[in-house]
């Protein structure tokens, strides 16, 4: 059986504009909280598009500042689109034309788990040019997948941090450019 087709809810041409990933794992560092917000107002004001899950905390941090701005979104939700209550901040910038839900999973997957946020994870990663890493939990899931993403080819960044040093082994550069 092939893979299904990809889902979609909002503005496809989106997918057509370069976009930058967010991925930060559920355990943030204090040191990095801030940090998190004041990358998510440099990404909002810069106009960037942003693609996420936006599903642990400090994704959905920066998802709360982004909303507020006018550039366009991405959001992969790690669960199938079919029968989604669309959230009540989601509906104006759809409206307008900015915002995209996008998931390649099948009908049946209605509850989030590990494995769907894992390939969840790797659809963003595909569909970005660039990606930014506010967090990865050394041996963690997020963690791997940046390992699968500098094997890909994609310049992944992650915020400098004594935090993220593990990272640096693995490829991703330590640093500030998010644009």
């Amino acid at each position: 059986m092939g893979q299904p087709a990809l889902g979609l809810v909002g503005a496809a041409e989106l997918l057509r504009r370069p976009l930058v990933a967010l991925f930060c794992s559920r355990r943030c560092p204090g040191e990095l909280i801030l940090r998190t917000y004041d990358l998510a107002r440099r990404l909002r004001d810069a106009g960037v598009a942003v693609i996420s899950g936006f599903h642990t905390p400090m994704e959905r941090e920066a998802l709360h500042f982004l909303l507020k701005g006018s550039q366009p979104l991405v959001v992969a939700p790690a669960r199938s689109l079919e029968g989604m209550r669309i959230p009540a901040a989601y509906r104006g910038p759809l409206a307008q034309g900015r915002l995209l839900l996008v998931s390649a999973l099948g009908a049946g997957e209605r509850r989030i788990t590990a494995g769907l946020a894992r390939e969840r994870n790797r659809l963003v990663g595909a569909l970005a040019g660039r990606i930014v890493v506010v967090y990865a939990q050394p041996g963690g899931a997020l963690e791997a997948a940046c390992a699968e993403f500098v094997r890909w080819g994609r310049p992944v960044v992650a915020l400098a941090s004594r935090a993220n040093e593990h990272l640096a082994a693995l490829g991703v550069a330590l640093g500030e450019e998010v644009g």
